[in-house]
């Protein structure tokens, strides 16, 4: 339901997002930006179940949600928890057999979303 309401705020213009980065000020965060290249959503919604099922598995967060632009070209996906490290540890395999998580840009914010708060920004592999 979470990637469906996320989804369907990126077209209306909803910044569930911003809100959702407010609400877990106090927590880590992974992000990605990725390239997409479809409407067709089902493959985002297969990977976002993966990476859901293997956070909650490990006990290390959640998966928040998607943001996704209305012609399909890119997106963000949301995951938090008390360690970006430990969280990307996790779903970075996962990304990394998605094709198109190739080359997207991941992001480990190491506190809450304000000016200073180190971050780390990687690429998935080719």
């Amino acid at each position: 339901m979470r990637k469906i309401l996320g989804w369907i705020g990126a077209l209306v213009g909803a910044t569930a997002p911003v809100v959702a980065l407010a609400q877990k000020a106090s927590e880590q965060a992974v992000i990605v930006h990725f390239a997409y290249g479809s409407t067709d959503l089902q493959a985002l919604f297969e990977l976002e179940d993966q990476l859901e099922s293997a956070i909650s598995a490990a006990g290390i967060g959640e998966y928040d949600g998607n943001e996704v632009a209305v012609d399909g070209s890119d997106g963000y996906l949301y995951m938090y928890g008390p360690d970006a490290d430990k969280l990307f540890e996790v779903i970075q395999p996962i990304l990394e057999r998605s094709s198109f998580m190739h080359g997207a840009e991941v992001r480990k914010r190491y506190g809450s979303a304000q000016d200073g708060v180190r971050e780390v920004v990687l690429k998935i592999a080719s």
